[in-house]
């Protein structure tokens, strides 16, 4: 049994981390051996047959064949997985409804070329931002896939709400349950640790308002420009960690008793707006997910939420003749 992968900007810094990563088998087992398509632009293609050269010297046992091109309909080509990575980064002076609109361009190629060579059951997860609106651009450009296949990357934000927290109580990451990121892949998303566990603790009972409110959000929703300042480049290593920790969740389901954070096309839950990637509480079973219901949200919770679908409609509106 085989799968093919495809990862775009492979010769960036998060593609490059994924490549290996997911041609040892980290992301399906050892089981399944991998096809990689890696997708560059032109002047990048040097750099990417340097990393096809490194992956074929690490002779992984689960690695099949690799596939370096600058043209989208190769790189999707019955695509079982697909990690859209590469996007325009933001440019000094740049406003965002600029970014908004060169990336637009780039995820409306790609959700064609998806919609019309990769395979239909494909799972596709959006990493380059703005990740939820490229995730809507794609899915809206890919008419014949269930645009279900199609969801944006909170898990890294999700990861590191469970740090600050395990590192706040004095606990270990793996006895946190229950922390989700509502909304955007952006300053306005709303970390909620109201349902958080710490082993069988509450974590509200562990931690105060103060802290939630002043420290712990604002860290989790600002920690990707703290790591720019410390290391003088954007998350690669953490990124490409929660990229894979995302699909393989989607597609081999999680405990029933933990929950993702994971942007989906809303379908109306929890009141928000259909027609935009808005991240939720996520259950995953059997290859396919379904939103935690009935969670009770105290008036701030509402509140932060309304803001990042807000700036979500934004987006849309700022794009909408590409959709």
């Amino acid at each position: 049994m085989s799968k093919t992968i495809t990862i775009t900007g492979a010769a960036g810094q998060i593609g490059y981390q994924l490549a290996f990563r997911i041609a040892s088998g980290q992301l399906l087992g050892s089981k399944t051996k991998v096809n990689l398509n890696l997708l560059e632009i032109t002047p990048a293609l040097e750099a990417l047959k340097g990393v096809a050269m490194e992956l074929q010297d690490c002779s992984f046992s689960t690695l099949g064949k690799v596939i370096t091109t600058d043209d989208p309909s190769i790189a999707f080509g019955d695509s079982n997985f697909a990690f859209l990575v590469g996007a325009k980064p933001r440019g000094p002076g740049m406003e965002r409804s600029d970014l908004l609109i060169e990336n637009a361009q780039i995820f409306s190629a790609q959700g064609k070329a998806i919609n019309d060579n990769a395979d239909q059951n494909i799972k596709v997860l959006v990493v380059g931002n703005p990740a939820n609106t490229n995730a809507l651009i794609a899915a809206s450009n890919a008419p014949d896939v269930d645009s279900r296949s199609f969801s944006a990357m909170m898990r890294l934000d999700h990861n590191r709400a469970i740090a600050q927290l395990a590192t706040k109580t004095g606990s270990h990451s793996s006895e946190i349950k229950k922390v989700v990121i509502w909304g955007n892949h952006s300053t306005t998303q709303y970390p909620d640790i109201t349902h958080a566990l710490i082993g069988s603790q509450k974590a509200t009972d562990l931690v105060d308002q103060d802290w939630i409110r002043n420290e712990f959000i604002p860290r989790v929703q600002n920690r990707g420009a703290e790591i720019i300042k410390a290391r003088g480049l954007s998350s690669a290593a953490s990124a490409a960690s929660a990229a894979i920790d995302h699909m393989r969740d989607w597609e081999l389901g999680n405990s029933q008793d933990n929950w993702l954070s994971m942007a989906i096309p809303s379908d109306g839950s929890y009141g928000i707006s259909e027609g935009i990637m808005f991240s939720y509480p996520i259950l995953s079973s059997g290859g396919d997910y379904s939103i935690v219901q009935g969670l009770d949200l105290d008036e701030f919770s509402l509140k932060s939420i309304k803001a990042s679908e807000k700036e979500l409609l934004e987006e849309r509106e700022a794009i909408k003749h590409l959709l």
